[in-house]
């Protein structure tokens, strides 16, 4: 299906420059001179490489259609990970560098989204955020508060992340799997 530059969104599975991407993260740029375009950080679905690209309004890509079956993580044994079909059983391997980072955040029988291109699986779609708790961070420097500035901290999963400076060690911290950033504390 081909689309405008200015539509493609994150998560979109598009052919460019004879290899498929995945828009990792999309940004609407209005310069003052000249006309608008979408700035999108793309990552290369074979080789994992990343590229930023401008699209403007009037350039027009293929926005590849994708096939999605539900899966339950099972295990990950050196370099594969398992995932069980969750309506014939059947079980798949996928390799952990089709994945990237997100492997971080797969949990024991966690529901996930298979992506099928042309009978090739080419990812998995996460949940949108995750709840993980925090095992190591530094603690707060008085008066720091009142900046918006961020610390470094480690969670459960062994995921570095940035977040906010009033989060302490055993706070459990909602994570967004796409870019692998801070989102909010978890209510308890």
């Amino acid at each position: 299906m081909k689309i405008n530059g200015n539509a493609i969104k994150p998560g979109n599975i598009i052919e460019h420059q004879n290899a498929q991407w995945r828009a990792i993260k999309c940004m609407a740029v209005k310069p003052g001179k000249g006309g608008a375009f979408n700035q999108v950080e793309l990552k290369n679905l074979k080789t994992g490489s990343k590229l930023n690209e401008r699209f403007r309004a009037n350039e027009v890509v293929e926005k590849l259609s994708i096939d999605t079956r539900s899966y339950q993580y099972l295990f990950s044994s050196d370099e594969m990970l398992t995932f069980m079909d969750s309506e014939n059983f059947e079980q798949i391997e996928l390799s952990i560098s089709l994945i990237g980072e997100q492997k971080a955040f797969l949990k024991d029988g966690m529901e996930v989204t298979l992506e099928i291109v042309d009978g090739k699986p080419i990812g998995i779609d996460l949940p949108e955020q995750v709840v993980h708790e925090v095992i190591e961070t530094e603690l707060v420097v008085k008066g720091q508060t009142a900046s918006s500035s961020y610390k470094p901290a480690i969670l459960d999963n062994d995921l570095r992340i940035m977040v906010p400076p009033h989060i302490t060690v055993g706070t459990k911290v909602i994570v967004a799997t796409i870019d692998c950033t801070y989102v909010g504390k978890e209510k308890t």
